[in-house]
């Protein structure tokens, strides 16, 4: 089995594609060989109501339903991914560099999306070392990853820091643990950080982490590297905006076990590294993000010795986060094209099925993730066809698999594979 998430794939009619979703609007005659050779269904990823972040959906989609106060953060979740040292006690968080105007409300949550590695790395570790907290018992990492994104990790020797507290990111509240996307407005400014409970140690932790938004502010203001970015016209690296807190390492039930089989994984992001890393999933190195035909020729010579691969493709849900449905339609058929299209010349699809879906939709109109129910496709040789003939989210209506949660999809792949088989 080669399972493929199309990270934010699912969307809802849009005017600029006539009504459509992108899905709809795309050429994608490989996806669309694989549904008429298949059987469709929709998934909601995490559950009613929940517009989830990719780290529980993902976690989710792979077969791990954790109850809300059981799930240790996406902050955790990217720290190990990136290989921050960490340990029980410690604050981790995931952040985003942002760009803010002199009135201090965010222009840009992701500070223009395309940040030069140089740059980020240079005023990340500005940050680390001019950083002096109130408490000479409290350090700083700041670790950038890929783009925005950054992952944030405080100590304070001699104490346990609580992960009971508010996001400074106004984007996205965090509810028993887990990351929730807000409906926002275009007035956006960085948040307090408050503490949930009246504990010495939440106390203590959302105070460390207002002092590093109020000392990272000044220094990115007076930081050289914004300066030249200024001077470049492009946006600045200005702010940080953090979420998702964790103070605990996670332990969970390898993959393997659960499923009973060899399942390994291709992905690049530090929160799928990261789940990667929990799990216990064999990763394999497939090129960079968009190197399409890599992981797909990677995906394919796998299975010689895996029974079970699942691949992370990014691309539509940036289009999706930017707004740009005919971006997303243009990515989706070069997916369609690269992918899948090297993919099917790869495999012997009378041997091995080809289970496709999404982590969460991430709709053009919203601009974020949402809880629109995504589309889901087994494919194979000797799989029962159900008359489908497209990856959209109309087809996966008409689907005989129906709709089920996120945590149901692999189970139910492999209940589908092994009937026929």
């Amino acid at each position: 089995m080669i399972y493929v998430l199309l990270d934010g794939v699912g969307d809802l009619p849009h005017p600029d594609l006539k009504g459509k979703t992108p899905l709809d609007s795309a050429v994608t005659p490989n996806l669309d060989r694989l549904a008429k050779n298949g059987t469709m269904g929709e998934v909601i990823s995490v559950g009613k109501g929940i517009a989830p972040e990719s780290d529980i959906a993902v976690f989710n989609m792979l077969g791990y339903r954790f109850q809300h106060a059981n799930y240790v953060g996406r902050g955790v979740i990217e720290a190990i991914g990136v290989g921050i040292d960490f340990k029980d006690g410690d604050l981790a968080l995931r952040g985003n560099f942002a760009t803010i105007d002199d009135n201090k409300v965010i222009t840009d949550r992701r500070a223009g999306r395309r940040i030069e590695r140089d740059d980020a790395i240079e005023i990340s570790k500005e940050i680390q070392e001019k950083i002096k907290f109130s408490n000479p018992n409290a350090s700083v990492v700041v670790a950038p990853t890929i783009g925005h994104r950054v992952t944030v990790r405080i100590r304070c020797e001699g104490e346990t820091l609580s992960s009971d507290i508010t996001n400074t990111d106004p984007a996205y509240a965090r509810v028993d643990g887990m990351g929730i996307a807000k409906a926002v407005s275009d007035f956006l400014k960085i948040e307090k950080c408050l503490p949930l409970n009246e504990s010495t140690s939440a106390r203590l932790t959302a105070d460390l982490v207002n002092e590093f938004t109020e000392k990272s502010l000044a220094i990115m203001k007076q930081s050289v590297i914004n300066k030249k970015r200024n001077e470049s016209n492009k946006k600045l690296l200005n702010s940080i905006i953090l979420r998702d807190a964790g103070n605990r390492y996670p332990h969970t039930q390898p993959i393997n076990e659960l499923y009973s089989m060899k399942f390994s994984c291709i992905v690049d992001m530090p929160v799928e590294l990261g789940i990667s890393e929990v799990l216990k999933m064999k990763a394999f190195k497939a090129g960079g993000l968009a190197d399409y035909e890599e992981k797909a020729k990677v995906a394919a010579q796998s299975m010689e010795t895996q029974n079970a691969i699942y691949v992370h493709l990014k691309g539509p849900d940036e289009f999706g986060h930017d707004g740009d449905a005919t971006g997303k339609m243009k990515n989706i058929e070069e997916i369609d094209k690269r992918f899948f299209g090297t993919l099917l010349d790869n495999i012997d699809s009378s041997k091995i099925a080809i289970v496709i879906s999404a982590d969460h939709s991430t709709p053009c109109i919203n601009k974020g993730h949402s809880d629109d129910p995504v589309p889901l496709l087994v494919s194979g040789d000797f799989i029962k066809k159900d008359k489908t003939s497209r990856f959209t989210e109309t087809e996966a209506k008409k689907g005989s698999i129906g709709l089920i949660e996120g945590a149901e999809v692999v189970t139910s792949a492999l209940n589908l594979i092994k009937s026929q088989m």
